[in-house]
């Protein structure tokens, strides 16, 4: 069997889950004593996987949550970011995240509970750890969120 030229690629792209490309630490913004409402602020930063890169601030917004979650500490969320390629702009980041459908395919892969959003929905926010009330899995329950490049 010989390959025609670009078959591999093809093959190795559809197999592919995307590659990390940084974390997103973000703390909610508001402090301590606060019961989740609606939405909820956070201050994230973008911590590049690439060598030597600068960290990126973020202003993040929770705008839905798929349980309850009562909650009364200062929280920590740490997401792996992961895109479609492993170049990518900082500010490509910024948009609306949402639960990974069908036409996010590649990203499917990546766990129940991963969101999908900014340019071109080529990103996807996986959840890895929550620090908070009870040690409750927290960026579980994360169903939306809107992130934007901190001025």
């Amino acid at each position: 069997g010989v390959l025609r030229a670009g078959a591999a690629p093809v093959a190795q792209a559809e197999e592919k889950k995307g590659a990390t490309v940084g974390m997103l630490h973000c703390n909610e913004a508001s402090g301590w004593g606060v019961v989740f409402g609606s939405t909820h602020d956070l201050k994230c930063v973008l911590n590049s996987a690439e060598k030597g890169a600068k960290p990126v601030h973020f202003t993040g917004k929770i705008k839905k949550y798929g349980v309850d979650i009562g909650y009364q500490a200062n929280s920590v969320i740490l997401w792996a970011v992961v895109s479609t390629s492993d170049k990518f702009a900082p500010g490509a980041l910024a948009g609306t995240y949402v639960g990974a459908t069908a036409e996010a395919a590649w990203a499917v892969g990546l766990g129940a509970n991963v969101l999908v959003g900014g340019s071109n929905k080529g990103f996807a926010l996986q959840p890895l750890s929550v620090q908070g009330y009870n040690g409750a899995n927290l960026a579980a329950g994360v169903t939306e969120v809107s992130l934007a490049q901190a001025k």
